[in-house]
């Protein structure tokens, strides 16, 4: 079954990271996911929240937002708090780069990440995850390190069932059409993050969850080899 775009189900759409594109940042980076854009940039602060001082430990938060001409028709820009998905999109960053960071090896600093979206055609909140890491990257590498906080990379990617077929990293199209929409993110060492299911349509089975993960784990397999290209590991 071929795409609307021409892929193959389990093809991803071409994936790479332009670095150092926000001069005043620890890390930075433009994660392109086909039509998907998303600005990734950390900067670090030699603090940490309240409630966290005097443990040693470090922090990792996100922000989220989609620009507003980052689709078909103009959104406005989201003030103070931001909408429901917004929240949930910025929680999903920040718990993903925790999985993927000993906050006891980081010291007490926070890294600051955020994710804007320059173009939107769906996975803009996978994208988000993937470049947020590649900029997270970057940041620790400036820092003084003895022995990387990293425990492992992190990276995310969509997935769906449409007329039957599971599909890899569904573009916008795909994604409103779609009977299942299935969101992963899965360190490289093969643990699983979070796994974001939802039946638009129709249901599921346990079976076609488990065929999500597989193709989810093999495309993921291509993003984790993109990140090392990317930073140089």
């Amino acid at each position: 079954m071929l795409r609307t775009d021409g892929r193959e189900p389990n093809e991803l759409r071409p994936l790479s990271f332009q670095l150092d594109v926000q001069r005043h940042a620890d890390g930075s980076c433009i994660v392109s996911l086909g039509e998907t854009q998303v600005l990734c940039a950390v900067t670090v602060e030699e603090r940490v929240p309240r409630w966290m001082r005097g443990t040693g430990r470090g922090w990792l938060t996100a922000e989220y937002n989609m620009l507003p001409a980052s689709t078909n028709t103009r959104s406005g820009r989201e003030r103070v708090l931001g909408a429901g998905r917004t929240k949930e999109i910025q929680r999903l960053i920040g718990r993903s780069l925790r999985a993927a960071v000993d906050l006891d090896a980081l010291g007490e600093r926070t890294f600051n990440i955020d994710c804007d979206v320059l173009n939107a055609d769906g996975g803009t909140r996978t994208a988000a995850v993937t470049g947020a890491f590649v900029a997270v990257s970057q940041a620790i590498g400036g820092l003084a390190y003895e022995r990387s906080p990293i425990r492992a990379a992190v990276a995310a990617v969509s997935v769906g069932i449409r007329e039957g077929q599971v599909l890899v990293d569904l573009n916008y199209e795909e994604d409103s059409g779609a009977d299942v929409d299935c969101n992963i993110v899965a360190l490289a060492d093969g643990g699983l993050v979070e796994v974001q299911g939802t039946a638009e349509g129709e249901s599921f089975t346990p079976e076609q969850l488990g065929e999500m993960v597989a193709a989810a784990q093999s495309a993921l397999e291509e993003m984790f080899a993109a990140q090392r290209s990317a930073i140089g590991a």
